[in-house]
């Protein structure tokens, strides 16, 4: 068997025992999930998942190569995991801040765009390879003026990479953040994908100053392909994000935006983020898995 044929009967076994899993999961309401960084070591990744007691994540990947999708396809499968999808980042410099990150994230930099697209394209790969359907990243500071040029080349990229996860059968999904939700809709509408949806996470909307994720759930509702259970605050200073908080403590509505959730039609994964380090990490993450059971039922 030659190694192309290899690596098509690999990812036709993983696409289909993901397939099985996937069916023997409820659908009837939100399962919950936890981000999954692949830097160290796939294995290690995902058992920790497991053993903080989840059953999904989205993994954020390094390596991109047929090894890596093997490890990464043979821990899942080892620990009874789904992950709902993939996040792409990079290559640098990715700032998140107002001063340089409309010039340095996502689609929307010129001098990093067509490493940003090719980046999306290697991940989609890498994905398709691990038997995974979903990808997702920041599109960057898409401008509100549908006339900006940068506006056009932005919806042209989402377009592109889009049109690369549909080849691979995935969703391409753009992260909210660093646009109103209304400027995303409309770059959605006019990237016109049957594929390309959103992935909501409503902190990055009060952290960035953009909106009010409750209201924001309405307007976004036929796109939500992903949801982050993250939590936040509005800028204190015009010159720095807001802050980050563990979950119940930001501004952020849980017990409303879920019920706006289910009211939407949405039961698919509501994944923890909670970017910091360390045993703080964990224990946020532990305590707002014990809270949002509370609410998904």
């Amino acid at each position: 068997m030659s190694n192309f044929s290899r690596r098509q009967t690999f990812q036709l076994v993983a696409a289909a025992a993901l397939g099985a899993r996937a069916q023997a999961q409820p659908r009837g309401k939100m399962r919950l999930g936890v981000i999954a960084d692949l830097a160290a070591d796939a294995e290690a990744a995902i058992r920790r998942v497991h053993d903080l007691g989840f059953s999904t994540c989205q993994v954020v990947p390094r390596a991109t190569d047929d090894a890596a999708a093997a490890k990464l396809r043979k821990a899942l499968d080892q620990f009874h995991v789904e992950a709902t999808s993939v996040i792409v980042t990079g290559p640098p410099p990715e700032v998140y801040d107002f001063y340089r990150g409309p010039s340095t994230i996502g689609f929307v930099p010129r001098q990093y765009r067509q490493a940003r697209i090719a980046r999306a394209k290697e991940v989609s790969d890498f994905a398709r390879k691990a038997g995974l359907d979903g990808v997702q990243g920041h599109c960057g500071f898409i401008p509100e003026d549908p006339n900006d040029p940068l506006y056009k080349e932005a919806v042209e990229a989402i377009r592109t990479v889009a049109a690369h996860c549909k080849g691979n059968g995935q969703t391409f999904r753009c992260e909210t953040g660093q646009e109103t939700p209304v400027t995303l809709v409309r770059a959605l509408r006019d990237a016109a994908g049957d594929n390309i949806g959103v992935n909501l996470d409503p902190a990055n909307l009060i952290m960035y100053g953009k909106a009010n994720p409750l209201d924001a759930v309405a307007l976004l509702a036929p796109y939500i392909k992903g949801v982050h259970a993250k939590d936040g605050r509005y800028p204190a200073d015009p010159s720095r994000l807001g802050e980050e908080t563990p979950i119940g403590r930001g501004l952020v509505n849980f017990p409303v935006f879920i019920e706006k959730l289910k009211g939407a039609g949405y039961n698919g994964p509501l994944t923890i983020e909670r970017e910091i380090r360390g045993e703080k990490q964990t224990a946020d993450i532990l305590a707002a898995k014990k809270y949002l059971e509370t609410l998904i039922g």
